[in-house]
């Protein structure tokens, strides 16, 4: 269950793929009739569904990386260099998530809830943007970015307060500008050598993010309250992720096993293709608000 890039090598399926810069419109009639023949599905989505809130993603349209893959799990238990460079860099890419608010493709998944056609969300995401727009029913598959646990023991915060112990302790860093990727990390270029990581205040152990960081293991306990979701649902519904991660692309696999139908609503290219039945590019918030409109 660990995160990282696969290949699919299955064998291509009948589909219907909707040609790149398809109307919102017409895209929403596609979806109008996918979900009328499939009514309750499981939602899975990823970067693209919160990127019009500010929150940039990883992949280009082609599923290519836009920057630096993220911080690898054993990179940063094994490495305090590693860890002076995350927390340093996270001091600038935490405040875009904690100051981002939903947007409307947040807000049109958690009405598609309330009327009753959704199984359950598999978020990919770490940013909590599902929850504060409503939806209820609620996977964070590789975990939430606004909360902290110590490796070593019990200790749990609020991602803010360490942050607020970390500037105390590095005055310096609060005048630092860079880009910022859709984990709170950022591409600052400094010297991180004497930068003072903020250790668990019980044990003095590490902290880290409660999220699932690059090559580590999603909790089997998501994974299989996703898959159960997946095998109650008539089909699966793909929103804004390129599915180039095992942990997303698995459960593509699982519905084509399982003879469930398959939809991706987002901008690109995805590694799950030859597995979808219904493939459409095109704006993700404003082909949500057309098929709410027409459902």
């Amino acid at each position: 269950m660990s995160l990282s890039t696969i290949s699919s090598s299955e064998s291509s399926t009948d589909n219907t793929v909707a040609p790149p810069g398809t109307s919102a419109e017409l895209a929403a009639a596609q979806l109008v009739d996918f979900i009328h023949r499939y009514p309750r599905l499981m939602i899975l989505t990823g970067a693209g569904v919160s990127t019009d809130s500010g929150i940039p993603d990883y992949r280009d349209h082609k599923g290519e990386w836009k920057r630096k893959p993220p911080v690898d799990h054993r990179d940063f238990m094994a490495s305090a260099a590693t860890r002076q460079r995350y927390w340093g860099r996270a001091l600038i890419g935490w405040p875009v998530i904690r100051n981002s608010a939903p947007n409307p493709a947040h807000f049109h998944l958690a009405e598609l809830e309330r009327r009753g056609h959704v199984q359950l969300l598999v978020t990919q995401n770490v940013d909590r943007l599902h929850q504060r727009a409503g939806s209820q029913q609620v996977v964070d598959l590789h975990g939430r970015a606004d909360e902290i646990r110590c490796m070593e023991c019990d200790y749990r915060a609020n991602r803010q307060t360490v942050h607020d112990r970390s500037y105390d302790l590095n005055p310096a860093f609060r005048h630092y500008t860079a880009d910022t990727a859709p984990d709170g990390d950022a591409d600052l270029k400094v010297d991180f050598s004497g930068f003072q990581v903020a250790d668990c205040p019980d044990c003095r152990g590490i902290l880290k993010p409660d999220v699932v960081f690059f090559g580590d293991n999603v909790p089997k306990t998501r994974v299989q309250s996703a898959l159960d979701a997946l095998q109650q649902s008539d089909g699966l519904l793909v929103v804004g992720s390129s599915l180039m991660v095992y942990s997303g692309f698995r459960f593509c696999r699982y519905a084509k096993e399982w003879g469930k139908p398959i939809a991706a609503l987002n901008l690109g290219r995805t590694r799950a293709d030859d597995l979808i039945d219904l493939k459409l590019s095109a704006g993700i918030g404003e082909t949500l608000e057309q098929l709410l409109k027409s459902l």
